[in-house]
């Protein structure tokens, strides 16, 4: 299980404030698969989250629809944007995105 190599990961401590970060937010649920970890709500999927070689990764679901107001965001597909994480977390840009990946689900 992915989960089990994040808490494995030498980026731990960063995931798990990550993971503690998107817990937070109301009807939040974390959802353990063989390759990624995923978070939801009752509206659908928020992000994946997991340690990457040099911090970790935030996948957000419906990223192409995000405003990218940090201009942080990686990726040119039709729905995920990448938000990375290295050193410590920037809880405040976090936010901003999970914030922003909630309420896209809540308006869909």
């Amino acid at each position: 299980m992915q989960f089990e190599k994040d808490l494995k990961s030498e980026y731990k401590d960063l995931f798990l404030q990550a993971r503690a970060l998107l817990l937070s937010f109301e009807g939040i649920k974390e959802i353990k698969k063989e390759r990624i970890t995923t978070y939801s709500n009752e509206k659908g999927g928020i992000c994946h989250m997991r340690t990457m070689p040099d911090g970790i990764d935030f996948g957000f679901l419906k990223g192409a629809k995000m405003n990218d107001e940090f201009k942080v965001l990686t990726g040119k597909g039709k729905a995920i944007r990448v938000l990375p994480q290295k050193g410590a977390l920037n809880k405040k840009m976090v936010t901003h995105y999970i914030k922003q990946a909630i309420e896209i689900n809540a308006n869909k």
